[in-house]
Formats: C-alpha cells, structure tokens, sequence
C-alpha cells in the first residue's frame, strides 16, 4: 500500500501565520505540522509517499523532508496548482499509485492513541475503509450514519442538520479503482472533487467499511489558529506526562524496522544539539541495553 499525504490549499484559517510557511510546516509544539501525519502512516507500516502541495511551497517540503531515505522510505512530490478538492489528489497522484492500493491522510490532521489504523492497513483487501469519530460540532465535517446494527446507511459532507455526531478523519484506505472513481467525478457546487463523493460510490458498490474510532483516541485537526494551539498544547502535556513523542517519524521508522539500531544512532548524531535529538538518543540507548541485557 502507498500513502498520499494531501499539504495543499490557501491556508486562509490560519492567516498570518501562512504568510510565512505552509499550514502543514508550521510547528505542532516541538515539531512541524506535516510530521504527525508521515508517522501515523510510518506506523502502519507505509513507506512509499507522495506529498502534494502548492507550487510553492513544495521546495520547503523537500528541504524537510527530502527523498525520506534517511527514514527509509521513499517521498516523491506533485503540484497541486489550485486546492480543487481532497479527491483531486488521486488523479494529480495517478502515475505514483500505479496498480496499488492507497491510503491518503491530510497534513493537518494529528491522530493519537491505540493501533486501529495499523489492524485496518492489515485487514485491507479491497474496497474503502474509512473512520468515524465523536464530535460535538459535526457539521463542521462529512458526517456518517449508522443504523441499529452499527452499519454505515449515510455520508454527508458538512450537513446543516447532521444526522449523527460521527464525523469523519482525513484517514481514507481506498483500492486501485479510486483513481477511475476520482476521474468520473463532477465538481461539486464548491467546484471541489469531494472525497465524501468517493466514499459514497463505494458505498453504493457496497464495498465501505466504516470503523468507529473509540474512546481513548485523539483526532484533533489543527486548520484553525485556536485548533492549532490546542494540538500543541495537547501534545506537549502527552509528551510531559508519558515521556515519549507523538508524530516522531525516527522513531517510528525504527520500530517499523524501516531503521536498523545503526541506522537510528547515525542518523541523530547528525542533529543538532536539543531536546528533540535527546529523546532520540534515549530511545537508542534503551534498544542498546534490550539488545545486550547483561552489558546494563
């Protein structure tokens, strides 16, 4: 499975701050943006990618992140030369999804808490998969029904009325026929490729399986300056109280086996001097004391 990282669009929620860098580049407490999403996706086991984004900042991404050798991934980067809608990304995306199958997340999505998107990247054998989680203000959002039985009947993008509180992530698992889906579609009244026009002809094929994301999981979107403070001020204290990193894409590599332990420690000898190469050195040094017990 491929993974597209959508880090595109005006950015105008968080105007001034866009004036300077992208939405996705700028910091989610101690780290950028873009970096929660490369690891939720590292973590389930994704390793080829494609960022897309604007003309210009597409040079900025590539400065940050590079080729993701150093990660042991591959990252190649698309244009998107205006925001048209998330659908869009399939066919700006089509040569890198090849015959395979894809999972695209959003850049300024931030998930946190259990290993439900891990099991669903195992679990996938075709068809889409996407997530609901409990909001207070769904309208905000596509919003997803449920029946008695727990199964999806509904999918609504940014409803006046919703008829749930279960909106839906920007986490989607599609198979190959996304692309086809994507290219079939007509722009919406917004003049977008809406992605609840995707996920609602698999649901029509009746090949939607929608999970149900639990208590104990965070999703927080941080599109908006205030959201943006909450997501840092929420990692920060998960960082505090726990002691280890959300959204830390070494370290993810590492215990994905992507990085062998050699490969951890060269690459955080070659970070400057900080908390962020501390931690990184903390978590090698402990895989040291696993692998040889007897030398602690």
């Amino acid at each position: 499975m491929k993974g597209i990282i959508l880090a595109g669009g005006a950015g105008s929620r968080l105007y001034p701050l866009t004036l300077v860098a992208s939405k996705q580049l700028q910091p989610v407490f101690d780290k950028p943006m873009v970096y929660y999403p490369l690891t939720t996706l590292i973590e389930g086991g994704i390793r080829e990618f494609c960022l897309i984004s604007t003309p210009q900042d597409l040079p900025r991404f590539q400065q940050l992140l590079g080729d993701g050798r150093q990660w042991g991934l591959n990252i190649e980067y698309r244009e998107q030369a205006r925001p048209a809608g998330i659908a869009q990304a399939f066919t700006i995306a089509d040569s890198f999804i090849g015959s395979d199958a894809v999972t695209l997340i959003l850049g300024d999505n931030i998930f946190y808490g259990g290993d439900i998107f891990q099991r669903a990247f195992a679990d996938f054998h075709g068809g889409a998969a996407i997530f609901g989680y409990h909001v207070n203000d769904p309208e905000r959002y596509g919003v997803v029904e449920f029946d008695a039985q727990g199964q999806a009947i509904s999918i609504e993008e940014k409803p006046k009325n919703p008829r749930s509180n279960y909106a839906v992530p920007g986490l989607y698992i599609f198979d190959n026929e996304v692309v086809a889906v994507a290219r079939a579609l007509k722009p919406s009244a917004r003049g977008e490729l809406e992605i609840t026009d995707v996920n609602l002809e698999y649901m029509r094929r009746g090949q939607l399986r929608v999970f149900r994301l639990g208590r104990g999981f965070a999703w927080l979107d941080a599109g908006t300056s205030s959201s943006l403070h909450e997501a840092s001020a929420y990692v920060q204290t998960i960082e505090k109280r726990a002691g280890i990193k959300i959204g830390c894409p070494e370290e993810a590599a590492f215990r994905r086996g992507f990085l062998s332990l050699n490969d951890l420690e060269a690459l955080t000898a070659r970070i400057p001097q900080c908390e962020y190469r501390d931690y990184l050195l903390e978590v090698a040094a402990e895989a040291r004391r696993l692998q040889n017990p007897s030398a602690a």
